[in-house]
């Protein structure tokens, strides 16, 4: 188990993050938790890194948090990145009081569970788990960059060089272009927004902005794809 943050500030931005005296209830509902599945949350006995220049992403083709990949003692990719049993529940919070619909908070904790649970038995069993893809799945899972999403790459990673250098408009400029080019990549997006204001840093990026490009997914758009994996319940829908 390897657990790696992406965040362009560093441990500035994580610190609180790091062994919290407790956890409230708005995280257990935002992230979909329970009480038996982070009852160690503040005690990893697993490496945690953080990667500033977001080279994991590039590497995996990951665009938002929390996202996983399956990878045995080979080396070889068993499942590709996909969301760690995340969900969209979080899209009908109340963003005044952070309070989420009981049925949303509950529909988000059943997804993690069943995700925890696949990878339990993926831990126990290895290949002949049935949440183990064979390679010819894994591959046509996976896929190369387009023309735009490398230039978005690429624009993103002189954006946050030329903020750290000092150079914060025409850093802007840049990353402006990488949500552009890719706007389906929260990580450009929550980065974009932090990297123009300090005082963000360390916090969630859940400004105007964030939650007006949330919502514009509409009814029918996805903040996290659908999880392909057997035993998998159906994205959250409101009554």
């Amino acid at each position: 188990m390897l657990a790696v943050a992406f965040d362009s500030a560093g441990s500035a931005a994580v610190k609180d993050y790091i062994r919290p005296a407790e956890l409230s209830q708005f995280m257990f509902d935002f992230m979909g938790w329970d009480r038996s599945l982070s009852a160690h949350a503040a005690a990893p006995t697993y490496p945690c890194l953080i990667d500033e220049r977001h080279v994991v992403g590039e590497l995996y083709n990951m665009i938002n948090v929390p996202t996983a990949v399956w990878i045995d003692e080979q080396g070889s990719i068993v499942r590709p990145a996909e969301p760690a049993g995340a969900s969209d529940g979080f899209r009908f919070m109340d963003r005044q009081t952070f309070e989420i619909p009981r049925d949303a908070a509950e529909a988000g904790k059943r997804t993690k569970t069943t995700y925890v649970e696949a990878l339990c038995d993926w831990i126990e069993k290895g290949e002949k788990s049935r949440h183990a893809l064979a390679p010819e799945e894994v591959r046509r899972r996976m896929r190369g960059l387009s023309w735009n999403e490398s230039i978005a790459a690429a624009s993103f990673r002189l954006g946050v060089w030329l903020t750290k250098q000092g150079h914060a408009e025409a850093g802007q400029k840049y990353l402006d272009d990488a949500v552009r080019l890719r706007p389906e990549s929260w990580s450009f997006r929550r980065q974009r927004i932090v990297l123009a204001d300090p005082a963000l840093t360390g916090q969630f990026a859940a400004t105007p902005e964030y939650w007006e490009a949330v919502q514009a997914l509409g009814e029918e758009g996805q903040y996290y794809p659908q999880i392909a994996m057997e035993g998998m319940p159906p994205p959250y829908r409101p009554k």
